[in-house]
């Protein structure tokens, strides 16, 4: 099954009447199909009617108890996938209004207490000074003043030592001139002190030295549940285990390849004084 972004929203309601199909064929009851799921009713009905999103241990029971064939357990688990994908346009975005972005980042960031950041070319709101905010956001069309506001209000939560943060940082993130030099020391002066937070992690991948596996994009995973994928034109959410699994594994090995505690401090200063030079 193909990724097609313009068919995000389908393969829930796709899912749902597949499922509901497999327990008709199997001659089945939704209350039968319960009791050997060892579900609720109810739960199976949400499932069917597309109002819950089944679990990939709910479709290992709802499968093998209607006996389904291994090209429609293929096609059942490709619809979970897709199901617990979501696409989010950079143009939709805007039309929404970018500072409703930040109400919803906010909104996580309030519900989640883990977190794992790795910033491939540009650093992320929750690190920057006001003057890269607005520079990163240059460009967008719309008036960003209140985007602005909500970016920096963001920041509250990395003093909240309840949660933990863990950012790992490309030489290029860091290093990439979006402000003129003064200002850019500025910002790496900031990173600096955010390494000396105690629930804070900052590493940066310095360029030199040997690393066998070559990121491509920028991206977030929340607790062990959701991940973020960042690219020029939007934003995909995964929810799909699967998926949260082998971004967790790479944030795992980019760590390896990062610089922290004194080291890393020593980098970003050489950094810093080379800007103020």
């Amino acid at each position: 099954m193909t990724f097609d972004p313009e068919q995000l929203g389908q393969p829930k309601q796709e899912l749902a009447a597949l499922l509901k199909e497999l327990r008709k064929r199997a001659g089945l009851t939704g209350d039968r199909l319960a009791r050997r799921c060892n579900m609720s009713q109810s739960k199976i009905s949400r499932i069917e009617n597309g109002k819950a999103q089944p679990s990939l241990l709910d479709l290992e029971r709802i499968l093998r108890a209607v006996v389904a064939p291994p090209e429609v357990i293929e096609e059942v688990i490709a619809l979970a996938r897709l199901a617990n994908t979501e696409w989010q346009d950079l143009r939709s975005l805007r039309r929404r209004g970018l500072e409703k972005k930040q109400t919803e980042l906010a909104a996580l960031e309030s519900s989640s207490t883990q977190f794992r950041f790795f910033l491939l070319s540009m650093i992320t709101g929750l690190l920057s000074t006001p003057e890269y905010i607005r520079a990163s956001l240059a460009h967008s069309p719309a008036d960003v003043t209140k985007t602005i506001a909500r970016k920096l209000e963001r920041q509250e939560v990395l003093y909240d030592t309840k949660k933990r943060f863990t950012f790992i940082l490309t030489e290029q993130a860091v290093r990439w001139p979006l402000l003129p030099p003064a200002a850019m020391a500025m910002q790496i002066d900031r990173l600096v002190s955010l390494t000396h937070l105690t629930n804070v992690k900052l590493g940066v991948i310095p360029i030199a030295g040997y690393k066998p596996m070559a990121p491509m994009d920028t991206f977030t995973v929340y607790e062990n549940t959701l991940a973020t994928v960042e690219n020029a034109t939007g934003v995909v959410i995964l929810r799909d285990p699967r998926d949260i699994e082998m971004h967790l594994e790479l944030f795992s090995t980019l760590e390896g390849y990062a610089l922290f505690g004194d080291e890393v401090r020593a980098l970003l200063a050489e950094w810093s004084a080379a800007c103020r030079s």
